[in-house]
Protein backbone atom coordinates (compact mmCIF):
# COMPACT_ATOMS: atom_id res chain seq x y z
CA UNK A 1 0.00 0.00 0.00
CA UNK A 2 2.61 2.33 1.04
CA UNK A 3 4.67 1.90 -2.55
CA UNK A 4 1.20 2.17 -4.36
CA UNK A 5 1.36 5.26 -2.88
CA UNK A 6 4.31 6.68 -3.81
CA UNK A 7 4.08 5.20 -6.91
CA UNK A 8 0.50 6.94 -7.87
CA UNK A 9 1.41 10.64 -6.45
CA UNK A 10 4.87 10.13 -8.90
CA UNK A 11 2.35 9.26 -11.74
CA UNK A 12 0.50 12.26 -11.28
CA UNK A 13 3.37 14.33 -10.63
CA UNK A 14 5.15 13.04 -14.12
CA UNK A 15 2.15 14.11 -15.81
CA UNK A 16 1.30 17.75 -13.56
CA UNK A 17 5.23 18.28 -14.50
CA UNK A 18 4.73 18.87 -18.31
CA UNK A 19 0.55 19.88 -18.25
CA UNK A 20 0.97 22.27 -15.51
CA UNK A 21 4.52 24.61 -15.96
CA UNK A 22 2.75 27.64 -18.29
CA UNK A 23 -0.48 27.58 -15.68
CA UNK A 24 1.47 27.97 -12.99
CA UNK A 25 3.29 30.27 -14.42
CA UNK A 26 0.17 32.32 -15.45
CA UNK A 27 -1.27 32.18 -11.90
CA UNK A 28 1.84 33.66 -10.72
CA UNK A 29 1.74 36.39 -12.87
CA UNK A 30 -1.89 37.14 -12.29
CA UNK A 31 -1.33 37.55 -8.58
CA UNK A 32 2.29 38.96 -8.83
CA UNK A 33 -0.10 41.61 -11.15
CA UNK A 34 -2.89 41.69 -8.29
CA UNK A 35 -0.16 43.08 -5.67
CA UNK A 36 1.71 45.13 -8.13
CA UNK A 37 -2.13 47.75 -8.65
CA UNK A 38 -2.86 47.66 -4.82
CA UNK A 39 -5.33 44.96 -5.14
CA UNK A 40 -5.58 42.14 -2.29
CA UNK A 41 -5.90 38.18 -2.44
CA UNK A 42 -8.61 36.30 -1.39
CA UNK A 43 -8.94 32.04 -1.06
CA UNK A 44 -11.47 29.98 -0.56
CA UNK A 45 -11.95 26.08 -0.50
CA UNK A 46 -13.34 23.22 2.21
CA UNK A 47 -12.20 20.36 4.14
CA UNK A 48 -8.45 20.07 2.90
CA UNK A 49 -8.38 22.72 0.71
CA UNK A 50 -9.81 25.00 3.50
CA UNK A 51 -6.50 24.47 5.08
CA UNK A 52 -4.92 25.15 1.69
CA UNK A 53 -6.09 28.62 1.84
CA UNK A 54 -5.16 29.39 5.05
CA UNK A 55 -1.52 28.16 4.29
CA UNK A 56 -1.22 29.92 1.28
CA UNK A 57 -2.76 33.04 3.20
CA UNK A 58 0.14 32.32 5.57
CA UNK A 59 3.16 32.14 3.27
CA UNK A 60 2.38 35.38 1.45
CA UNK A 61 1.57 37.50 4.33
CA UNK A 62 4.68 36.28 6.14
CA UNK A 63 6.71 34.72 4.05
CA UNK A 64 8.00 31.55 2.26
CA UNK A 65 11.58 31.77 0.87
CA UNK A 66 12.17 35.91 0.87
CA UNK A 67 13.11 36.92 4.75
CA UNK A 68 12.44 41.04 5.07
CA UNK A 69 10.02 41.34 2.43
CA UNK A 70 7.05 43.22 3.15
CA UNK A 71 3.76 40.76 3.71
CA UNK A 72 0.95 40.92 0.98
CA UNK A 73 -2.36 41.34 1.26
CA UNK A 74 -3.90 37.75 1.44
CA UNK A 75 -7.01 36.29 3.21
CA UNK A 76 -8.23 32.98 3.70
CA UNK A 77 -12.22 33.20 3.48
CA UNK A 78 -12.03 29.99 5.34
CA UNK A 79 -10.88 31.54 8.74
CA UNK A 80 -13.22 33.56 10.46
CA UNK A 81 -15.07 30.86 12.30
CA UNK A 82 -18.06 33.45 13.43
CA UNK A 83 -18.72 34.85 9.49
CA UNK A 84 -18.58 31.07 8.52
CA UNK A 85 -21.21 29.82 10.95
CA UNK A 86 -23.64 32.81 11.02
CA UNK A 87 -24.07 32.70 7.17
CA UNK A 88 -23.79 29.30 7.30
CA UNK A 89 -26.66 28.77 10.35
CA UNK A 90 -28.80 31.49 9.22
CA UNK A 91 -29.16 31.55 5.33
CA UNK A 92 -27.17 28.61 4.12
CA UNK A 93 -23.70 27.08 3.10
CA UNK A 94 -23.52 27.79 -0.87
CA UNK A 95 -23.09 31.25 -0.52
CA UNK A 96 -20.91 31.26 2.34
CA UNK A 97 -17.43 32.62 0.43
CA UNK A 98 -19.75 34.53 -1.50
CA UNK A 99 -21.19 36.55 0.65
CA UNK A 100 -17.01 37.77 1.88
CA UNK A 101 -16.43 38.42 -1.64
CA UNK A 102 -18.98 40.56 -2.00
CA UNK A 103 -18.18 42.37 1.89
CA UNK A 104 -14.09 42.34 0.73
CA UNK A 105 -13.45 41.94 -2.57
CA UNK A 106 -12.60 45.09 -4.80
CA UNK A 107 -12.10 45.70 -8.74
CA UNK A 108 -8.70 45.10 -9.15
CA UNK A 109 -8.39 41.92 -6.48
CA UNK A 110 -8.22 39.02 -7.32
CA UNK A 111 -10.01 35.24 -5.65
CA UNK A 112 -8.49 32.09 -5.90
CA UNK A 113 -11.09 28.74 -5.74
CA UNK A 114 -8.98 25.89 -4.29
CA UNK A 115 -11.42 22.55 -5.08
CA UNK A 116 -10.01 19.26 -6.15
CA UNK A 117 -13.34 18.66 -7.86
CA UNK A 118 -14.40 21.95 -9.30
CA UNK A 119 -17.42 21.31 -8.34
CA UNK A 120 -17.73 22.48 -5.05
CA UNK A 121 -20.93 24.82 -4.80
CA UNK A 122 -19.79 27.27 -2.59
CA UNK A 123 -16.71 27.87 -4.36
CA UNK A 124 -18.23 27.94 -7.98
CA UNK A 125 -20.56 30.58 -6.30
CA UNK A 126 -17.43 32.56 -4.65
CA UNK A 127 -16.30 32.56 -8.41
CA UNK A 128 -18.82 33.34 -9.89
CA UNK A 129 -19.65 36.75 -7.48
CA UNK A 130 -15.60 37.61 -7.85
CA UNK A 131 -16.58 37.21 -11.85
CA UNK A 132 -19.50 39.63 -11.09
CA UNK A 133 -17.34 42.10 -8.64
CA UNK A 134 -14.64 42.75 -11.04
CA UNK A 135 -11.63 40.75 -9.31
CA UNK A 136 -9.52 38.35 -11.27
CA UNK A 137 -10.11 34.65 -10.65
CA UNK A 138 -7.65 32.02 -10.72
CA UNK A 139 -8.79 28.32 -9.56
CA UNK A 140 -6.76 25.13 -8.54
CA UNK A 141 -8.26 21.89 -8.93
CA UNK A 142 -8.51 18.41 -10.45
CA UNK A 143 -10.54 15.91 -12.43
CA UNK A 144 -12.18 17.94 -15.00
CA UNK A 145 -12.47 20.94 -13.35
CA UNK A 146 -16.19 21.01 -13.26
CA UNK A 147 -18.25 24.29 -13.32
CA UNK A 148 -15.34 26.43 -11.71
CA UNK A 149 -13.24 26.11 -14.50
CA UNK A 150 -15.32 28.17 -16.74
CA UNK A 151 -15.53 30.83 -14.14
CA UNK A 152 -11.74 31.14 -13.82
CA UNK A 153 -9.30 33.40 -15.86
CA UNK A 154 -6.41 31.34 -14.98
CA UNK A 155 -6.52 27.62 -14.00
CA UNK A 156 -4.32 25.16 -12.81
CA UNK A 157 -5.97 21.47 -13.64
CA UNK A 158 -4.24 18.65 -11.77
CA UNK A 159 -4.20 15.30 -14.59
CA UNK A 160 -6.03 13.12 -11.80
CA UNK A 161 -9.73 12.01 -10.11
CA UNK A 162 -8.18 10.91 -7.22
CA UNK A 163 -8.89 13.50 -4.20
CA UNK A 164 -5.05 12.72 -2.81
CA UNK A 165 -3.28 13.04 -5.25
CA UNK A 166 -5.36 15.99 -6.42
CA UNK A 167 -4.21 17.46 -2.89
CA UNK A 168 -0.65 16.58 -2.95
CA UNK A 169 -0.14 18.18 -6.19
CA UNK A 170 -1.90 21.43 -5.21
CA UNK A 171 0.19 21.65 -2.31
CA UNK A 172 3.68 21.68 -4.45
CA UNK A 173 1.85 24.07 -7.15
CA UNK A 174 0.74 26.47 -4.29
CA UNK A 175 4.19 26.46 -2.87
CA UNK A 176 5.62 27.30 -6.81
CA UNK A 177 3.22 29.75 -7.01
CA UNK A 178 4.41 31.74 -3.94
CA UNK A 179 7.54 31.57 -4.99
CA UNK A 180 7.14 32.77 -8.88
CA UNK A 181 5.00 35.39 -6.63
CA UNK A 182 7.93 36.76 -4.27
CA UNK A 183 10.40 36.74 -6.99
CA UNK A 184 8.40 39.12 -9.30
CA UNK A 185 7.36 40.98 -5.86
CA UNK A 186 11.09 41.81 -5.02
CA UNK A 187 11.64 42.35 -9.04
CA UNK A 188 9.23 45.12 -8.94
CA UNK A 189 10.87 46.60 -6.13
CA UNK A 190 14.24 46.72 -7.41
CA UNK A 191 13.25 48.04 -10.33
CA UNK A 192 12.48 51.34 -8.23
CA UNK A 193 15.22 53.55 -7.70
CA UNK A 194 16.05 53.48 -3.78
CA UNK A 195 15.77 57.44 -3.83
CA UNK A 196 12.25 57.07 -4.99
CA UNK A 197 10.72 54.77 -2.38
CA UNK A 198 12.40 56.05 0.17
CA UNK A 199 11.01 59.54 -0.73
CA UNK A 200 7.66 57.77 -1.43
CA UNK A 201 7.90 56.46 2.33
CA UNK A 202 8.65 59.74 3.82
CA UNK A 203 5.74 61.40 2.20
CA UNK A 204 3.68 59.29 3.40
CA UNK A 205 4.63 58.96 6.87
CA UNK A 206 6.64 55.54 6.85
CA UNK A 207 10.06 54.66 7.80
CA UNK A 208 11.74 53.46 4.84
CA UNK A 209 12.44 49.84 3.81
CA UNK A 210 15.70 49.04 3.12
CA UNK A 211 16.48 47.44 -0.34
CA UNK A 212 15.79 43.48 -0.39
CA UNK A 213 16.93 40.38 -2.01
CA UNK A 214 15.66 36.97 -2.92
CA UNK A 215 17.73 34.55 -0.46
CA UNK A 216 16.81 31.17 -1.76
CA UNK A 217 16.32 28.76 1.62
CA UNK A 218 19.10 26.85 2.70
Amino acid sequence: MVERGFDGLLAVLARARGSLRDDIVRAADLLAATFARGGKVLVCGNGGSATDAQHFAAELVGRFLAPGRAGLPVVALTADSAVLTAWANDVGYDDVFARQVQALGRPGDALVGISTSGRSPNVIAALRAGRDGGLATFALLGGSGGAALDLADCAVLVPSRETQRVQEVHTLALHLICELVEERVLARSDAVPIASRRQRALSQGEPHVPEQRFVPRG
